[in-house]
């Protein structure tokens, strides 16, 4: 699943500690999102998304191998 939560946060200037304090969740988290190397719950997107003030579609995509 490909994200543009690097983007979003540079567009920010927030650290990836500041985003997983807003959602709820480690820094490794968010680092493995924007790695590609997790896939959020449904829960996690949304908050993800509302934090950034953007539809769930705006910050995550399907990629061909999901």
């Amino acid at each position: 699943m490909k994200n543009t939560i690097h983007v979003e946060r540079a567009i920010r200037r927030i650290t990836q500690a500041d985003l997983a304090s807003a959602v709820g969740v480690s820094r490794q988290t968010i680092n493995a999102l924007e790695a590609a190397k997790y896939v959020p719950s449904v829960v996690l997107a949304m908050k993800i998304a509302n934090y950034f003030e953007k539809p769930v579609e705006a910050i995550f995509e399907l990629g061909e191998e999901d």
